[in-house]
């Protein structure tokens, strides 16, 4: 706990002490260049370096003889001193080359560029055409095969990429390759709240419901690395630069990047409630991400855990213990004790991603996946632990298609066989249409089955374009626990956004014609809407959603087909037998950012005490051949619980690139039971935390 409280200290001081110098980058200033404005250096300066290399710039008679067309490809540098050096060459004749050598060692010292008010180095790629053409020439005639190309550093990579240095060893600098990549950006509310406005404008053609998102879905709306440059801070030395703006390891190559980050989610806090004086988290790991080529990238992230939480965390991470005993910590996963009340929680998560064309993605990995534009998912969420997947992502046109195959657990003790969990296998299909350039439609299904009979995983469902409700009557109406959905989003316009899922488990037509409210009909449905940049504050979110599931939805008469892995819900983390009232806002200034949200909920336990131990609807795990009555089924019933809770978060990102974030936050909950049971007890908690955090995932405590 000392090195915890002092590694707070630490930062504190280095924000407090930290001077915010101006965020812009500034071209190499050429001779005769010095009057032009700041946005215009650098036309200023191709202008003037094409002149100049046309004016001496020899062609060697070998090269006349022979009638060459063709290209000098260069790759130069602007250093601290305004010194500029060729880094790499390449051409068809030696002759060529020294050429270009010869005209380079020529040109005049230039005024060094810089980053952040301080000289840095600056590297272009350079295109020279053979025959030549006069710079001058080009511009009045407007000749589209320009024969002086100049272009800043960024694109290095694709020069390199496109083989015009022949050197398969060479290390150049990175070039924030991951803003353009297969990788999925880590899914945060927080963070996706940054761009979704991006993706929801009139007229774009994004499909937003399933996430997580990968950076080249979202690179065509939002500039990734314009978000991070303009929080640039420090200074030039090379520990600012890791801390506050850049990867700790990076390294890249001609046909591979890598990029390593350590991982730290360390807090300190309290729970009015609880019989211990601190609540702490100490989580240590590392997030690593990588590509091969341009089809094939990589993602793996590993921690080590140890936490105490705050008393309803705990009871609630003790209330879903495995078959051995082992408390899961919500979200996270299987865990073991640590000095008596707290928790130890190892969790490792990671992906290949594969893109064989442009309009198709392959991922097979160890972790969480999200369907819908709101707060919480009723067809699939990122609530229970990480589990191994496999994802095929489909694009073209105005629709994309997401199938995914999933392997789950049970961990309860009533179906584990010989000390080993019982697996469960999962598939969905999700369906994403563009009907106009305001509305979007979605069509889900997902199928979930056992390894009854040694069925193991069934080849049928492999089929990413069959309707699984015909596979599950085929093979068994109780071979399988089926469920249907549809999503809908109305782009109202630019600042408001209106969506909607819902959830069909099971449904009787005649009990619904005649008033029966029977337990038959389980579904549920979702409604919302995200007002952007509210009452005209930049970059204010706010987000209304209200939830509502009817009892039994999710459960089955066998209790091993539920929608759930690890003692959790695969979708809303309430379960069923809710009502749900959610307001959200985001807001974020330059670093600093703030989060606030208010749940009003009405849920609808089991008794379990006395001669009550009817089934209620809300516990997704009981079979429903426990239920209460066949008719008169309400949401709510049973032991009637009304929920209220209220989160504050605000911080600042200490490093934008590893999202590493300092924060503080507050919650208050109050849970107000009919009467007090195991699981609803009646509870008025105020829990406060302080700590550093790199955000790479939701984590959710309002369950």
């Amino acid at each position: 706990m000392k090195k915890i409280l002092l590694l707070f200290v630490l930062m504190f001081v280095g924000i407090c002490r930290a001077q915010e110098p101006s965020n812009f980058e500034k071209s190499p200033v050429y001779p005769g260049c010095e009057a032009q404005p700041i946005n215009e250096l650098k036309a200023c300066f191709n202008n003037k370096i094409n002149t100049e290399i046309f004016k001496s710039f020899k062609v060697p008679q070998v090269v006349n003889d022979d009638s060459y067309k063709g290209e000098i490809k260069l790759l130069f540098e602007v250093d601290k001193e305004g010194q500029i050096t060729i880094l790499y060459i390449d051409a068809v004749y030696d002759e060529l080359k020294d050429e270009a050598r010869r005209v380079f060692q020529d040109l005049p010292k230039v005024t060094p560029g810089t980053y952040n008010g301080k000289p840095t180095f600056f590297q272009y790629s350079l295109g020279i055409n053979i025959p030549l053409v006069n710079p001058a020439e080009i511009q009045s005639k407007q000749v589209e095969d320009t024969s002086l190309k100049i272009t800043k550093g960024s694109s290095l990579n694709e020069d390199v990429s496109k083989e015009y240095i022949n050197v398969s060893d060479s290390i150049i600098p990175y070039q924030k390759l991951e803003y353009s990549s297969q990788l999925n950006i880590p899914f945060t509310h927080n963070y996706y709240a940054r761009f979704d406005q991006d993706m929801n404008g009139l007229g774009t053609n994004s499909h937003t419901a399933a996430k997580p998102f990968m950076y080249d879905d979202v690179s065509p709306y939002y500039d990734f690395k314009a978000e991070k440059e303009a929080l640039i801070k420090g200074s030039d030395s090379w520990w600012s630069r890791k801390l506050w703006n850049e990867h700790l390891v990076t390294l890249q190559g001609k046909d591979y990047w890598f990029i390593a980050d350590p991982v730290f989610d360390l807090q300190l806090g309290t729970d009015t409630e609880a019989d211990f004086s601190t609540t702490y988290n100490n989580t240590r790991g590392i997030f690593i991400q990588g590509g091969l080529g341009k089809k094939f990238t990589f993602s793996a992230s590993i921690y080590e855990s140890q936490g105490r939480f705050a008393q309803y965390f705990n009871a609630y991470a003790d209330a879903l213990a495995a078959s051995g005993g082992e408390p899961i910590v919500p979200g996270r996963g299987l865990s073991k004790r640590f000095k008596n009340d707290g928790y130890d929680y190892p969790v490792a998560e990671g992906y290949l991603s594969y893109s064989p064309a442009k309009f198709i993605n392959i991922q097979f990995g160890h972790g969480k996946n999200f369907i819908g534009d709101g707060y919480r998912s009723l067809l699939q969420s990122d609530v229970a632990s990480p589990y191994p997947f496999l994802k095929l992502n489909t694009k073209f046109w105005k629709i994309k298609y997401t199938n995914t195959w999933m392997w789950l657990r049970d961990v309860r003790p009533e179906v584990t066989e010989d000390g080993a969990f019982l697996t469960k296998y999962m598939a969905n299909h999700y369906l994403s249409w563009n009907v106009s350039k305001r509305l979007n439609i979605g069509l889900f299904e997902s199928v979930l089955w056992t390894n009854d009979n040694n069925r193991g995983f069934d080849i049928n469902y492999l089929n990413p374009v069959i309707f699984y409700r015909a596979i599950e009557f085929s093979t068994g109406q109780d071979a399988g626990n089926a469920i249907l959905g549809a999503t809908a989003k109305y782009k109202w316009n630019n600042k408001v956004n209106v969506y909607g899922q819902f959830i069909l488990d099971e449904f009787s037509l005649n009990d619904i014609t005649g008033g029966k409210k029977s337990w038959k009909n389980k579904f549920g449905y979702q409604l919302g809407v995200k007002y952007f940049d509210a009452f005209k504050v930049d970059n204010l979110l706010l987000q209304f959603e209200y939830n509502r599931v009817r009892p039994y939805t999710y459960s089955h008469n066998s209790i091993v087909l539920n929608y759930a892995h690890n003692n959790q819900p695969m979708a809303h983390l309430w379960g069923a037998n809710f009502s749900e009232a959610i307001l959200i806002g985001h807001y974020n200034y330059k670093r600093w950012f703030t989060d606030a949200k208010l749940i009003l909920g009405k849920r609808g336990f089991d008794f379990n005490t006395g001669n009550d131990f009817a089934n209620y609807g809300s516990n997704i795990y009981r079979s429903e051949v426990d239920r209460n009555a066949e008719t008169g089924i309400t949401v709510g019933q049973g032991n009637a619980t009304n929920v209220f809770q209220a989160d504050l978060q605000a911080g600042y990102i200490l490093n934008p690139v590893t999202n590493l974030r300092l924060f503080t936050n507050v919650t208050f909950r109050n849970y107000d039971p009919q009467a007090n049971t195991a699981a609803a007890l009646n509870t008025n908690t105020a829990w406060f935390n302080i700590g550093v955090r790199t955000d790479l995932f939701n984590w959710y405590n309002d369950f």
